[in-house]
């Protein structure tokens, strides 16, 4: 996440390659407590994304088939709608539904949650049948207002809450919230309890190896976790110091696996289906967590699944890609058409820029993305930009450039002005 005074590097530093025994996979389900999630894949909390809108469309396009050649779960770019065929997938392996097993909201201010007026609080805390299991991540420092916030989303109707431990922005550190409170684990102690006695829905935390190098107290931390009654830990392998630079230190989250019995979630430089193997295989983690591939893979939780039941997984072809974009962009349009929070004006400003903010994500190894951005960028409304969409791909389209991208791709880079926090 980026922050005032805190500058971060959002791609990735030496990407592994890894060498995997042939039944390497991620686990078929893990329980939260009360919830089962199928497949163990979850949706990271990421400001600025996992908005309701990003986190339906990252659910179906995890649709998935083990048919060959099968289009990736992209919906037509006419009707809107989604088509799978789950046929042959085997149920004790994998999801037959979706392949991302949990979703996860934005971070949410536990005060300003608290404060707010319930009208207002849906435009944080909306969310729609398909998109169960779905947890909500709270952040702050005060036990009782954190409390107050999870007694909230326990009356909403989500099925977890998340306690933001990991979020290394300058503003958020200096309230004492997400990775600033690394520095103060009686604190900590205090916020898990009265968290704790607050709700009866599963409860679970994520956080980062500590403050630096110096103040590494991830195994701690997990350890008073399940002392207090969580039901499970998620751990990004770096310090608040690293930000996203460096390679996450996977090794942690070994050492936490072993050191406690409730769910270990892994999270950190997942970019593909073998990494995600790799780290339940070096790790022993129960979940995986996938951050900033999904906004420039939205298939890596159909790829991960596919990867599960077949060793092998499906790569996206140009007019996967374009599907997709439409798609997603369509569905911006259909929630601000729909939604009351903002006034008219201003909710389709906001539609046309977090479509551009997108668009860098999702044209990321399209051959000629890049004229497609500029173009995008000069789009003052959501109707402009998806017709500036449906022009470069129908003129690609028609030349029939469909061919698949390569399989290894850096990740692109986050603009500075997004928020993310995975």
């Amino acid at each position: 996440m980026a922050g005032k005074g805190f500058t971060v590097k959002k791609d990735w530093d030496n990407p592994r390659d890894h060498a995997m025994p042939a039944d390497a996979r991620v686990p078929a389900a893990v329980c939260l407590g009360t919830v089962r999630v199928t497949p163990a894949t979850v949706l990271a909390p990421m400001a600025g994304v996992t908005d309701t809108v990003f986190r339906r469309f990252i659910r179906h396009a995890s649709l998935f088939t083990t048919q060959p050649h099968a289009e990736l779960g992209a919906p037509d770019p006419d009707s809107g709608t989604w088509e799978s065929d789950a046929n042959g997938i085997d149920s004790a392996v994998t999801n037959t539904q979706s392949g991302c097993g949990l979703l996860m909201t934005e971070f949410t201010s536990a005060d300003g949650l608290s404060r707010m007026r319930e009208s207002k609080r849906k435009r944080y805390l909306t969310f729609y049948d398909d998109e169960h299991p779905i947890g909500a991540q709270l952040f702050g420092s005060n036990p009782e207002t954190l409390a107050d916030a999870a007694r909230i989303v326990q009356d909403t109707g989500f099925d977890l809450v998340d306690l933001n431990l990991g979020c290394p922005a300058k503003r958020v550190v200096g309230c004492n919230g997400g990775s600033g409170l690394l520095r103060d684990l009686p604190r900590i102690g205090a916020i898990f309890h009265a968290v704790r006695k607050a709700v009866t829905i599963p409860f679970t935390v994520k956080f980062r190896l500590g403050w630096n190098d110096t103040q590494i107290i991830c195994v701690e931390l997990a350890r008073m976790a399940e002392a207090e009654g969580l039901n499970a830990v998620a751990l990004h392998a770096r310090t608040r110091e690293q930000g996203y630079t460096g390679q996450a230190r996977w090794e942690w989250i070994a050492k936490i696996k072993q050191s406690v019995g409730i769910p270990v979630i892994g999270n950190g430089d997942i970019r593909t289906p073998e990494d995600a193997a790799a780290m339940v295989v070096q790790t022993g983690c129960d979940a995986v967590m996938i951050g900033r591939a999904a906004p420039s893979n939205p298939w890596i939780f159909r790829q991960i699944a596919q990867y599960t039941a077949t060793g092998s997984y499906e790569l996206p072809t140009v007019q996967d890609r374009y599907r997709m974009i439409r798609a997603y962009f369509q569905m911006l349009l259909d929630e601000a058409a729909a939604s009351q929070a903002l006034p008219r004006d201003a909710r389709h400003g906001e539609t046309a820029g977090k479509m551009k903010q997108f668009a860098s994500w999702f044209t990321h190894g399209v051959p000629g993305g890049a004229k497609l951005r500029a173009a995008i960028y000069q789009m003052r409304t959501g109707a402009e930009v998806l017709a500036q969409v449906d022009t470069f791909f129908q003129a690609r389209l028609d030349g029939g450039e469909t061919e698949p991208e390569s399989e290894r791709e850096d990740a692109p880079a986050f603009p500075e002005d997004a928020l993310v926090c995975d």
